[in-house]
């Protein structure tokens, strides 16, 4: 089984896992309150559910990725965080550019969807890279014992 067990390095070299299940929980909650606060009406309504639903999937997905079986299973669970975090970035970026709240009440949430982002995608490009350097060693074991049967 494939542990990341409390690695700091298993999310860049800044947190252990923990820690960033604490920071995408804490990121959900604050996103949710956010959308409490948007005005009523059908545009509000249809951009707090959808920046709902993806924010609260970044730590949902984090978690799942943390009990990964695998190096692969870690990286494209962690590939699903990207593209939420970045989802709620985007309905964020919705949300300051249609006016629906003042600037400065989304700025800092803006800063850390995008640093949930960064963070995401370091431990996936090097689980991705483990992945391919292992396919790699796995192809030159492959064609080493064809040639020991070719030979035989």
């Amino acid at each position: 089984m494939f542990s990341i067990g409390n690695r700091k390095s298993a999310i860049g070299n800044s947190m252990t896992p923990k820690e960033m299940q604490a920071r995408t929980k804490a990121f959900a909650v604050r996103v949710i309150k956010l959308a409490d606060a948007l005005p009523r009406g059908l545009a509000p309504q249809v951009i707090g559910r959808q920046l709902i639903r993806s924010a609260t999937s970044v730590g949902a997905k984090y978690r799942a990725a943390c009990r990964a079986q695998s190096r692969a299973e870690f990286a494209a669970k962690l590939s699903i965080v990207v593209e939420e975090s970045d989802e709620s970035l985007y309905w964020l970026e919705l949300v300051r550019e249609t006016g629906l709240l003042r600037p400065e009440l989304l700025s800092a949430i803006i800063k850390e969807a995008n640093q949930l982002v960064a963070i995401a995608l370091t431990p996936r490009k090097t689980a991705k890279a483990h992945g391919r350097a292992a396919n790699r060693q796995l192809a030159i074991g492959n064609r080493q014992l064809q040639g020991v049967h070719h030979e035989s």
